[in-house]
This record gives structure tokens, C-alpha cells and sequence, in this order.
């Protein structure tokens, strides 16, 4: 038998430890969050606010966050499951409905604070990274208010894959057109060449009014109406059509900044209507297997006869 050498020694088991729990369910980056969270000592003490962009099956979640040490607070939140109250009731995880959650939660971030009026974003959406030299720093909105600083807020993906033209860009330009200060280029926006290193504003305003969305519909309205008809369902019974997709998400962006503000809470009223069946006892639970013994002996002898 030839010699194997022992790769892990009882040494590195005995000095082995375990990486923490969301780092092991693949929850958490904690590199990413300790550059996220820690703040300079000369700060003293004041948050650095985190834009928090998730994407579940069916929603895109929008928080603005800041970290204690006992754990995160959320100071505002905002998710594309309150668009319908705007008019979008169809395609809520897609890249036009991240930047509506955006431009939703940063509208209603500063209506909280009191910067609403001061700082109103970009209204005219061309796709552009807008960024204003001031007092030798960079900030990312039209102006500079000289009493009031915009508010910064940086953008954590989680453990999402920063791609080009990921939808969590989308809900950046949102929330960035808005009026929040998030730090960004455009070298992660769709219509972007890396190769060529330019950038096309255009693709990318085309991606926000849901142009790739509407292509598709075209596309497979002709090519495969059967397939069109299952996978748009949705869009056909709210009478969406392909060439009314920028007016749509035009009117949404404008309500959302007619009124930003979270609708009021509903009471939670129970089903008291259902009732659990009652446990059997032992003796009913017996009887009621005899029951069944006695059945099924009495249909095998009328088989037999």
C-alpha cells in the first residue's frame, strides 16, 4: 500500500472554527458589510445608510437601512407590490418595475426628512448618471442645496451577481432620479460596451419605459400567439398592449411623485369560520378501524360467492 499523506492533521481540527450562520447559509457577505456599515470614528457615531435592493419570486424590495449594534433599522421601505396603486398591476419584478420601487422609496425617504422640496431628482428621465462637483466632493444629484446636503445612501446587492443590466441597477437609477445621493457610474447600466468603453443613454431609457418588455410581446404575438397568450396573460387581462408600455410607466412615475406616501395599514381580521376537527380517542380510532376491517371483509366474500 502506497504512503498518503494526511491532509487536515488533528491540529486543524482542533483549531478548526465554524464561519458564522448567515455566511453559511449563503445569507450574508459580511466583507461587503463590514465596508458597508463601518463608519469613522470622527463621525461620531451617525449612521451610514445602506440602499438595500432584494428580488424575491414574485416582488422587488426597496429598504433604506442603517446598522446598530444590536442589528439593522429600517428607516424607510418600499416594494413593487404597492405599484398597483399607481397603475402598474402587471410585471412587478422586471426592470422598469425595480426603477419605479426606487424612485418610490427615495421620494418617500425625503418626504420623511424634509428634503423633498430641496432636492426633486431628475423629472426628465434620459438615462444619464448626473453627479455635481461641490465643496471638492462628489455628489450625485442635479444641485447642491448650501444649507441642506442631499442624502447619501450606498447600494447593498447581498449576494446578488453585479452583471451588467441587472435589475438591481434599475431600482439605483430609481431611487438615484429620485433625488437620494447613491454613488454610481454607468459602466453597470444597460447600453453600456465594455469593450468600447462607451455608453448608450438611450438603451438604457428604453429598458426604464420597458421597451425590452414590449419587444418581446411584439415578438412573440407574432412568431408564437398560443405561448404569447399563456406567458402574458397577466398583461392581456389588464389590457396592457405593447405600444402603450412608456405611457404607463410615464403616468406611474408621475403619481408617484404627486404622493409618495405609504397607504394606511389595514386591520388584520382572522377566518374564524374554519374549525379544526375534534381528536378521536383510542377507542374511536379502534372502532373506526374495525370499521374499515369489517367492510373490506364483507366485500371479499361477496366476491367470492
Amino acid at each position: 500500500m502506497p504512503f498518503v499523506r494526511v491532509q487536515k492533521s488533528k491540529a486543524y481540527f482542533s483549531r478548526y472554527q465554524v464561519k458564522f450562520r448567515r455566511r453559511r447559509e449563503g445569507k450574508t457577505d459580511y466583507r461587503q458589510r463590514k465596508r458597508l456599515c463601518a463608519q469613522d470614528k470622527s463621525k461620531y457615531q451617525s449612521p451610514k445608510y445602506r440602499l438595500v435592493v432584494r428580488f424575491t419570486n414574485t416582488k422587488v424590495i426597496c429598504q433604506i437601512a442603517y446598522a446598530l449594534v444590536d442589528g439593522d433599522r429600517i428607516l424607510c421601505q418600499a416594494s413593487s407590490t404597492e405599484l398597483p396603486r399607481y397603475g402598474l398591476s402587471v410585471g412587478l419584478k422586471n426592470y422598469a418595475a425595480a426603477y419605479c420601487t426606487g424612485l418610490l422609496v427615495a421620494r418617500r425617504l425625503l418626504q420623511k426628512v424634509g428634503l423633498d422640496d430641496v432636492y426633486e431628482g431628475n423629472t426628465e428621465v434620459d438615462g444619464e448618471v448626473v453627479s455635481t462637483e461641490y465643496d471638492k466632493k462628489t455628489y450625485y444629484v442635479d444641485e447642491v442645496d448650501d444649507d441642506k446636503r442631499p442624502f447619501r445612501a450606498l447600494l447593498d446587492v447581498g449576494c446578488k451577481a453585479t452583471t451588467t443590466g441587472n435589475r438591481i441597477f434599475g431600482a439605483l437609477k430609481g431611487a438615484a432620479d429620485g433625488g437620494l445621493d447613491v454613488p454610481h457610474n454607468e459602466k453597470r447600466f444597460p447600453g453600456y460596451d465594455r469593450d468600447g468603453k462607451e455608453y448608450d443613454a438611450d438603451m438604457h431609457r428604453e429598458r426604464i419605459f420597458g421597451g425590452h418588455v414590449g419587444e418581446y410581446m411584439e415578438y412573440l404575438e407574432e412568431e408564437d400567439n398560443q405561448k404569447y397568450q399563456e406567458h402574458f396573460a397577466a398583461f392581456i387581462a389588464n389590457d396592457v398592449e405593447a405600444d402603450g408600455l412608456e405611457e404607463l410607466y410615464e403616468s406611474v412615475h408621475e403619481k408617484i411623485r404627486e404622493d409618495p406616501s405609504a397607504s394606511e395599514k389595514k386591520a388584520f381580521s382572522p377566518d374564524k369560520s374554519f374549525k379544526r376537527k375534534a381528536k378521536l380517542s383510542y377507542d374511536e380510532r379502534k372502532a373506526r378501524v374495525q370499521e374499515k376491517k369489517d367492510a373490506k371483509k364483507a366485500e371479499m366474500e361477496e366476491d367470492e360467492e
